[in-house]
């Protein structure tokens, strides 16, 4: 209903009514939005924020208050994400005006957090004005942009309930904030250089120890230092950076020293998408999540041409791999860092801006703590003194198929729920071990946690008891039950088990937990079983194995193994998995084929540990089975050639990746990946015996490693396709999930969904959640959670693969 329609409304009798919005419509700007919307169909009442979430009483003409009704939720601000609009008539008291008044704190807890959000154009435009009062200001935000998620203490969403509590407004601050007009009214963050926050620098004191704040303008002076070589700790919106001239290759190499980094690739920052396009293929989906308000790190593809170098880059940022992560700025403060605003100086065109922390650790976010944990690492710290209340890395994400696949899901992202396609008790599903995140879950909404980390030492888990205690608090949801994976040595399961307090606590299967995850995030309700292809590094197994090669039927219920690869000794556990070759070496073993003296992994393998491995090989000491395709992508490339020691997870597997990329787009020859009886309670085996059978004769041959590369992912992927067209045979199943981190993998994942649905498949794939273990809570949540009538015991909840 048009303003046209409702002129003259106010001779129609007399309605009020009270309006609830739910969803993310605190800390977007939508008050203001509902005061312009009230005042513009001449209604008078007032609007609040609540626990529940928006709560509007409009009275006036009928014909007006409809029209209210009607418009609030389709013509919500651009951040606004709405859930719900409920309205009760109430009868008409004769107010008079439309007000803005004090929020509401108790009652329940329904409203939901926005994320932290990039800088609008509008605010760029103003630090960017030298005669504007808030040029360069590093924490210039408004209602649509700036921080929301990491500075909330509680709810409902004011600045009393903001790490900005500590922060007076100055007059002309306040006057904006008070002024319905201005796009600052009631912008929680808003500030200038009057007010703070207001950052600083600092550099190691001279003489003695300690750091002393310089003197000038911080900013200007961090990127001098950037310029001349210097590793710099930032402080951004969900803890610290260390970055470094991008070009400048002894930098980078001195952060890779000094954060023992091995080979892993680092993340750049760019001022603007054509500072990388001569590296990088940008497509328009690329180009729409770099430039766009939630501005994760975006994996690219290296361009052929380049070798991954150019003006700008040098090779030790990401040596090895065949992606290139790329962020834009999306706080003031990086745009002043990247020297994006016009008479900026000279420097530095693209930066390193890599997490501040040690490999596995969490980022820090405290100025002491940073100045304790990260006085090795840096040589200036950058910082400010708005806290930060909870941690967020960067979200990390690629296309694949012209849609994103989110790799790390975190700022920008969290804490957005993910709607559920059943309902569930509130219960907290707390993950895996490795990318940890848990999943808070209640009637229809699970709230994934942000990036938490490897859970291997104190600070990740008292991170994760912060996290989790925010979480709570914001979301409101009181878990009655805890859900974690069945491996008996994960700390997240243990840390579950210490924090039961009477609740009960249900394991869920690793790959059942994943294809679960892959379900939920597609809106399946469970009442049909998927074939549900589960490829990872480990999961604890039913037998005790470790798998990760799995065909799975399954429902939210249970599953049965349809088919898994060939189980091979993995010799020594994690020693296997941080040298490949002697995963190679131990699938040579396991299939009977000999190891020669001219083949990669024997090469690069000690001698003397050689005589050791074959000895512990042939006595099954230490030799867990596994069905990892995980690890068989390891194999396969040291095997080749490619990688013999893994510094960081998935190394081995990426570098084979790049080597098939290299290949180029033409589709090559599969090798032989026979599909045999044989499994465990009559599953299909895998066997990738005469795979590398192939290998082993193409490399005698001089075959190319990236051939040989590209022939291994056909071979998988041809594998899956037989596999899946087998289920469908047999059990009528015509829907596959795609899950795991090995689906991570481009390559790979796209040509399984070609093949698949050049099938006839419907493909179930991640676009909400990662397929690896960073969405692993929220398919455990579901399995685990679940409200069914007539449920009084816990045995359905693992189903067919229930102890």
């Amino acid at each position: 209903m048009s303003k046209a329609d409702v002129a003259g409304a106010g001779a129609g009798s007399a309605e009020r009514s009270r309006v609830l919005v739910r969803g993310v419509v605190q800390g977007v700007g939508f008050r203001p939005y509902v005061y312009a919307l009230a005042e513009g169909l001449g209604l008078s009442g007032h609007v609040t924020n609540t626990g529940e979430g928006v709560v509007a009483e409009v009275e006036g003409a009928w014909e007006a208050v409809a029209a209210f009704r009607e418009r609030i939720g389709a013509e919500a601000p651009p951040l606004a994400v709405v859930e719900s609009v409920t309205h009760q008539p109430l009868p008409p008291v004769g107010t008079s005006g439309f007000r803005i008044v004090a929020s509401r704190s108790g009652g329940e807890r329904r409203t939901l957090v926005a994320p932290d959000m990039a800088t609008c154009r509008a605010c760029l435009r103003e630090l960017a004005d030298p005669a504007d009062r808030r040029y360069r200001h590093p924490f210039l935000t408004c209602t649509d942009c700036g921080p929301r998620f990491t500075i909330v203490t509680g709810l409902p969403y004011d600045r009393a309930n903001t790490t900005m509590a500590r922060f007076a407004m100055c007059e002309r601050c306040a006057r904006e904030y008070e002024d319905p007009a201005d796009r600052r009214f009631h912008a929680q963050p808003v500030s200038c250089h009057d007010c703070g926050p207001r950052a600083r620098l600092l550099l190691p004191a001279a003489p003695g120890p300690g750091w002393s704040e310089f003197p000038g303008d911080p900013v200007a002076e961090a990127r001098r230092l950037l310029a001349g070589g210097a590793v710099v700790a930032v402080k951004g919106l969900g803890g610290y950076h260390l970055a470094c001239d991008a070009g400048n290759e002894e930098a980078v190499r001195l952060l890779r020293r000094r954060k023992a980094r091995g080979h892993k690739p680092f993340a750049v920052l760019a001022g603007k998408v054509a500072d990388i396009e001569h590296l990088a293929v940008v497509g328009p989906a690329e180009r729409a999540l770099l430039t766009g308000g939630r501005r994760p790190i975006v994996l690219l593809r290296r361009r052929a041409e380049a070798s991954g170098t150019g003006p700008g880059l040098a090779a030790a940022v990401a040596p090895g791999s065949p992606d290139l992560g790329v962020m834009l700025p999306y706080t003031p403060l990086h745009h002043l860092l990247a020297g994006c605003l016009p008479g900026d100086r000279p420097g530095p065109r693209l930066l390193v801006l890599t997490s501040g922390n040690l490999g596995g650790e969490p980022i820090v976010t405290d100025e002491d703590e940073a100045l304790a944990r990260l006085a090795h690492l840096a040589d200036a710290f950058l910082g400010h003194d708005r806290p930060i209340q909870v941690p967020c890395d960067d979200s990390v994400v690629r296309v694949l198929a012209g849609e994103e696949l989110p790799v790390r899901r975190s700022r920008g992202y969290a804490p957005l729920p993910i709607a559920l396609p059943v309902p569930v008790r509130p219960a907290l599903a707390v993950g895996g071990d490795l990318k940890n995140t848990f999943c808070l879950g209640q009637g229809r909404h699970a709230w994934l946690s942000a990036h938490i980390g490897d859970m291997d030492d104190l600070a990740t888990l008292r991170a994760f008891e912060r996290a989790e205690e925010q979480l709570e608090g914001i979301t409101g949801v009181a878990p009655r039950l805890l859900v974690a994976d069945r491996h008996p040595g994960y700390r997240s399961a243990r840390w579950a088990e210490r924090n039961a307090d009477g609740r009960p606590l249900h394991r869920v299967q690793h790959h059942h937990a994943h294809i679960a995850s892959a379900m939920a995030e597609n809106g399946l309700d469970g009442s049909r079983k998927v074939l549900g292809v589960a490829f990872d590094g480990t999961g604890y197994g039913d037998d005790g194995a470790v798998w990760g090669g799995e065909f799975l039927l399954a429902d939210y219920d249970g599953y049965r193994r349809f088919a898994h690869l060939r189980y091979a000794p993995l010799p020594g556990g994690d020693a296997a998995v941080r040298h490949p070759y002697r995963t190679a070496l131990a699938r040579l073993w396991a299939a009977g084929l000999p190891w020669e003296a001219e083949l990669p992994p024997v090469a690069a393998c000690p001698a003397a540990e050689l005589q050791v491995l074959r000895r512990q090989l042939e006595r099954s000491l230490h030799c867990v089975p596994t069905s990892s395709m995980g690890r068989l992508f390891d194999a396969v490339s040291s095997l080749t050639g490619i990688c013999h020691r893994s510094g960081y997870e998935a190394q081995a597997a990426i570098e084979l990746e790049a080597a098939a990329a290299a290949h180029g787009e033409e589709q090559p020859a599969a090798y032989e990946f026979p599909l045999l009886p044989g499994g465990a309670e009559g599953a299909l085996l895998a066997d990738p015996g005469p795979l590398l059978a192939a290998v082993a004769d193409e490399l005698r041959a001089g075959v190319p490693p990236e051939v040989i590369a590209a022939r291994f992912h056909a071979a998988v992927a041809a594998l899956v396709r037989r596999t899946c067209a087998a289920a469908r045979e047999r059990h009528g199943v015509e829907t596959v999930a795609l899950t795991g981190g090995v689906f991570a993998n481009a390559v790979l994942s796209v040509s399984c969904l070609r093949g698949l649905r050049a099938d006839g498949f419907t493909v179930l794939r991640h676009r909400l959640v990662p397929p690896g273990d960073g969405g692993l809570a929220l398919g455990q949540l579901v399995v685990a959670a679940r409200e069914q009538p007539g449920r009084t015991s816990s045995a359905a909840l693992t189903g067919a693969a229930a102890h």
